[in-house]
């Protein structure tokens, strides 16, 4: 199955690098058009409809994200390139959305445009588009995270997850309808993701601060789901920091 695709990057170099690598190890990626910035790509994504959308993050005039806006009426998967950005990649990773960092990894790229090709074989309904251009709208604590599981995914918001527990190569997440996700990420994912007002407070242990009913000083804090976790010695005065 041939992928419909378009590429948006300011640079000239970066296109014709993308474009080159493309042909020679995605062989599946039809490349429909280019556009070197917002104005260029609005009625290139309209007229092409693409399935793929290689989408460059910060561009003169405007960013990716702005794309997304004004083509929010048009479905299709993409697959964004960008230099490094905590933001932008806290932003990417909690919609699960495809990412290669600059300078372009080719194995990175094959994995990426495999990982869109099966979503598109499986009719995945999921719209990491839509879901991060709302979550980029919102505080970080209600903000929506997509987990991947074993069966496929969940989205949650991220004010309804109590904590997360080290689970090998899982982690389960205990949400406060008392359920809970065994999702397909080690915790350091969510170390890196999660922002106040979760913390970490043991290595296999990360707390929503917002649902602690106690702390006790032999060492161990109380949850609103009556769960006592153990604050180990080099998290404890990052999670003291927060309630001084």
């Amino acid at each position: 199955m041939k992928i419909k695709a378009v590429i948006v990057d300011d640079e000239l170099i970066a296109r014709e690098v993308l474009r080159s690598y493309l042909t020679k190890y995605c062989p599946q990626v039809e490349i429909l058009g280019e556009a070197e910035n917002i104005k260029e790509a609005v009625p290139l994504i309209a007229e092409k409809q693409p399935q793929l959308v290689f989408l460059d993050v910060e561009m003169p005039f405007g960013n990716a994200f702005d794309v997304l806006e004004a083509t929010r009426d048009f479905s299709y998967e993409t697959i964004f390139i960008t230099a490094f950005s905590q933001y932008s990649l806290q932003a990417l990773n909690k919609s699960a959305s495809y990412y290669i960092l600059k300078p372009i990894d080719i194995q990175e790229l094959i994995l990426a445009v495999n990982k869109v090709a099966e979503s598109l074989e499986k009719k995945d309904e999921l719209n990491r588009n839509k879901i991060l251009l709302e979550n980029l709208k919102l505080k970080p604590e209600k903000q929506q995270l997509i987990l991947p599981t074993l069966q496929g995914f969940d989205v949650v918001k991220t004010e309804d997850i109590v904590r997360l527990q080290a689970d090998g190569n899982f982690t389960q997440v205990y949400l406060t309808d008392g359920s809970k996700k065994m999702v397909c990420r080690f915790l350091k994912h969510f170390d890196d993701l999660l922002e106040n007002p979760f913390v970490r407070v043991h290595r296999s242990h990360i707390i929503n601060t917002g649902f602690v009913k106690s702390y006790h000083k032999s060492g161990t804090v109380m949850l609103s789901d009556d769960t006592e976790i153990e604050v180990s010695g080099s998290f404890k005065d990052n999670f003291l920091k927060v309630f001084s």
